[in-house]
């Protein structure tokens, strides 16, 4: 694929187009614009993508990831939800041919069908910058969807890649840690500065790479019960994990004493709090709750 004279991703470029378009960025959709080509080409070498690659984007905005994924990748699928931007789409992206806009949330578009749509490739990844306000529910539904994703190359604000990838025992490490953890192997690829966008948000930008796990990381009884015990956990990351499972399943005997009887088979100590528990420990501690009679439905 010919290289453009002037990537979309540089302050002049995008300029024009907003200028072009009359376009503002629209905060209700966490739209920054990237103006900085190395850090696209950057991602596109951490995803891997090459002419035997479908490559998903979420949000291409003016098109400035989407023109590097076409110009690598084999396809590309771009979900937008924003009206205004699909005729700029259509005029920064028409020397593409591999580029298929598609305007639609993509928490409600159906992945397997649309994806079904794309010619076959070796391997299937998404590259995207996601909306900030909106991050955690996109993440969820592309793990839960029922495809097998090669790799997720995600920016998103820093904070929260810190907190997806954090480790048992550190400040950042909560619900959300144990969840991306539970489906992927997680890792910061790089981190990127606010200065390199238009408009520049208040927050620096991390590149999160995820890698989906051919199965669970570990296996529990009950899935959904595991999920709940981990946020049941953290509600209070201040109080110990005793009490925030009282505060979870109730302070009834019969609950106490099968609580009790459920950490020492586990080998837990009440008294820890719940940042200092591994995956691991949240999956022998679900099952042995579970085993005692404390389900999903006891929770409160």
């Amino acid at each position: 694929m010919t290289e453009p004279t002037k990537y979309i991703a540089t302050p002049s470029r995008t300029g024009e187009i907003l200028k072009k378009f009359h376009l503002d960025a629209k905060k209700s959709l966490g739209q920054n614009f990237l103006t900085e080509p190395q850090i696209l080409q950057h991602m596109i070498d951490v995803a891997e993508v090459d002419n035997d690659t479908n490559a998903i984007e979420i949000g291409p905005g003016i098109g400035a990831l989407t023109e590097f994924l076409a110009m690598n990748a084999k396809e590309v699928l771009a979900f937008e939800i924003d009206q205004r931007l699909l005729p700029v789409l259509a005029d920064t992206l028409a020397q593409y041919d591999n580029v298929t806009i598609k305007h639609q949330d993509i928490l409600e578009a159906d992945l397997n069908e649309e994806i079904a749509k794309m010619g076959p490739a070796e391997k299937t990844v998404v590259v995207a910058n996601l909306p900030y306000y909106i991050t955690t529910p996109i993440i969820f539904n592309l793990l839960e969807a029922s495809i097998q994703f090669d790799k997720f190359i995600l920016m998103m604000q820093k904070e929260v890649a810190e907190r997806l990838t954090a480790a048992p025992g550190s400040k950042a490490y909560g619900s959300l840690s144990v969840a991306i953890q539970y489906y992927c192997d997680a890792e910061i690829a790089f981190n990127v500065p606010r200065t390199v966008f238009n408009p520049q948000p208040n927050v620096d930008s991390a590149i999160l790479a995820l890698t989906k796990l051919p199965t669970p990381r570990i296996q529990v009884i009950d899935e959904a019960f595991f999920f709940r015990l981990v946020r049941a956990s953290f509600k209070q990351r201040r109080k110990t994990l005793w009490n925030n499972l009282r505060a979870a399943f109730g302070k009834e005997e019969t609950t106490i004493e099968k609580m009790t009887v459920a950490l020492e088979d586990a080998g837990l100590d009440p008294k820890q709090r719940a940042e200092t528990l591994s995956i691991e420990d949240f999956g022998k501690l679900a099952d042995a709750l579970f085993q005692k009679g404390i389900t999903y439905e006891d929770a409160e």
